[in-house]
């Protein structure tokens, strides 16, 4: 069991350094484009606790809540001010604007990249048992992590849904299992349970495919396709309501306590396999990177949401943007920092509810 303080630990670093990441894009784009930036400070904007020290006109300060970071670029809505974002030409803008949703994306390749590089390439062809359930009908009959499944009842598997499909046609009933295990095939006799939960599978089983070391280039690649996949879900998930094939339930936007939830079940299945890995004498006995995965998958979130068209986020600043490039006329700055601060305060209120719904009505949050 992990305790709750480890959790909050690595919970408050890895959402903090999201938002660090995401506001250090801001900061190196508006640098590069000569925009002055006042303040770059650790934390969110709250009670200066004091300044490290200052570069190139920037004030580098740290504060009381200890979570993340942000930047103060000069006349950031004032075009009056000379070398301040407000003012600079808006391909400057836009480039200063676009940086920290980016920067979130590149976090997630990175981090895709590493868990691809460090488990693998997926080799089609057989089927290989990932992890087995304790008390489980595979346990049982001696299982084990690591064990290469060959043949069903006399039927030769290459496939992780037909396999999963004969197991269902035989609910209750003994199956015979021919496995690989270390060179040697041995035939195992189990019988797949009607009884347990759907979640735990009948036989108590996870299953994957064999895999091979990855190369640089498959590593990098295979991150960028996974970061643009996800990326691609979260801007299908409105079109997959409105179609009915996301459940509202399934699609539910989750607050603080809600993500800390998450990781909270995500460590715990971690250092739960890592210990087990540890103790086992089966070396093919890999440990889950549920962690890292979340926060691939929160990079991805923060960096598409921030894009959305939506006044006070980046997307939406970045909308106010394209008259002035593709027309040559620019937004009066006046309603534009009128709707922002609306905006503002609507997705305030917004954050405020779905962080009290995460108490009265928690998520159930579950691995796959």
């Amino acid at each position: 069991m992990v305790p709750g303080f480890v959790t909050l630990i690595i919970f408050l670093f890895a959402l903090g350094g999201m938002i660090f990441v995401h506001e250090l894009g801001h900061f190196i784009a508006a640098r590069w484009a000569g925009i002055e930036v006042e303040e770059f400070g650790i934390g969110l904007p709250s009670k200066k606790l004091v300044t490290l020290f200052t570069w190139q006109g920037t004030e580098f300060t740290i504060h009381a809540l200890l979570l993340g970071g942000f930047i103060r670029p000069k006349g950031e809505n004032d075009p009056n001010v000379p070398g301040g974002l407000a003012s600079a030409n808006p391909w400057k803008r836009l480039v200063v604007l676009f940086a920290g949703p980016f920067m979130n994306l590149i976090t997630a390749v990175i981090v895709f990249s590493f868990l691809i590089a460090s488990e693998g390439v997926a080799v089609p062809g057989s089927v290989k048992i990932s992890s087995v359930s304790d008390n489980s009908p595979a346990q049982q009959s001696g299982l084990q992590a690591g064990d290469v499944l060959l043949a069903i009842n006399g039927e030769n598997v290459i496939e992780i849904e037909s396999s999963i499909a004969i197991i269902k046609e035989n609910l209750d009933q003994p199956v015979e299992l021919l496995i690989n295990r270390g060179g040697q095939e041995i035939t195992i006799t189990a019988t797949p349970l009607s009884t347990r939960l759907k979640s735990e599978g009948a036989l108590g089983v996870s299953l994957t495919y064999p895999t091979r070391p990855a190369t640089f280039i498959e590593s990098v690649t295979g991150g960028a396709t996974l970061t643009g996949l996800q990326a691609a879900g979260i801007v299908y998930i409105p079109i997959a309501l409105i179609q009915g094939v996301v459940k509202p339930e399934d699609a539910r936007v989750v607050g603080f306590k809600g993500i800390f939830d998450m990781f909270d079940v995500a460590v715990e299945e971690d250092v739960s396999t890592r210990q087990e890995a540890a103790a086992a004498a089966n070396a093919a006995t890999q440990p889950t990177n549920w962690t890292l995965q979340l926060i691939g998958l929160l990079s991805v979130s923060l960096g598409v949401m921030n894009l959305l068209p939506i006044p006070a986020l980046d997307g939406g600043r970045i909308l106010f943007t394209l008259p002035e490039i593709l027309f040559k006329r620019r937004i009066p700055p006046e309603k534009e920092n009128m709707i922002n601060g609306v905006a503002m305060l609507l997705l305030i209120s917004l954050l405020l509810f779905v962080n009290v719904m995460d108490f009265i009505n928690p998520v159930q949050t579950s691995l796959p």
